[in-house]
């Protein structure tokens, strides 16, 4: 029933055809995998104040100057619990497919922008590239317990990462990102959860430590009960991170 639930979202989602994901499934489980619970099922929101904004940096190694923008998550509910938290970016507030999902929207923002570029890069279909990282996700990857830092303050964070495209059928169509990889990076100190979602083009030879190309999605702080316009914002407590 859980895996039959998260399907029915998934698909409203377009993140993968729910026979795909049913083939996937462990087998004589069809349970959801806890990597797939943390990211697209955990209620990241839970505990954070109505008129919350959550700011996140996003960083894209191939723009000039490594450009940054400032995405913004607006929690509009206590807890985010009628599910109608906005996203905004610098083209202002952002449709997005959530589907029900609880899960902070910072998640499906970074993976419709990368699935977006990623058809953009190769040619290839929207769906394709979808379904490759749902099933990197319902393999089962593992969850590590890492140690992280967000402004300076040490924080338990649990990590997942995935490389949806090794060993894909019809890798030779797009060869040089067959090693790409996925990094989520949670915790639940920080206000939403979300500390770092990452990608990683490897550089020659998989050569990771000099990627090709690399984008992320990094928490950087949370400005609590929003003013009215014209009003000066009064930052939280929250852990600020550095730039």
């Amino acid at each position: 029933m859980a895996r039959a639930a998260l399907m029915w979202m998934l698909c409203a989602l377009c993140l993968a055809p729910a026979a795909a994901l049913a083939a996937n499934a462990a087998p004589g489980s069809g349970e959801i995998t806890p990597a797939e619970r943390l990211i697209f099922l955990t209620d990241h929101l839970h505990g954070v104040a109505a008129q919350t904004e959550l700011d996140y940096a996003l960083t894209d190694s191939g723009q000039p100057t490594h450009g940054t923008e400032l995405v913004k998550v607006l929690v509009m509910s206590p807890d985010n619990a009628k599910g109608d938290a906005r996203v905004s970016d610098h083209s202002g507030n952002v449709n997005l497919p959530i589907g029900g999902l609880q899960c902070n929207p910072a998640i499906i923002y970074f993976l419709e922008r990368d699935i977006a570029e990623m058809q953009g890069l190769t040619g290839g279909q929207r769906r394709y590239f979808q379904q490759r990282l749902r099933l990197a996700l319902a393999a089962g990857p593992q969850i590590e317990s890492v140690p992280s830092e967000v402004g300076g303050k040490p924080v338990s964070a649990r990590r997942i990462v995935v490389q949806p495209y090794l060993n894909d059928p019809n890798g030779e169509r797009f060869t040089q990102y067959l090693g790409k990889r996925y990094t989520f990076l949670l915790a639940e100190g920080v206000p939403g959860q979300v500390v770092q979602i990452r990608t990683d083009v490897p550089g020659p030879n998989n050569d990771f430590a000099h990627p090709a190309h690399t984008e992320s999605l990094s928490f950087q702080s949370a400005l609590s009960k929003l003013p009215a316009p014209g009003k000066a914002v009064k930052p939280s407590n929250a852990p600020r991170a550095s730039r």
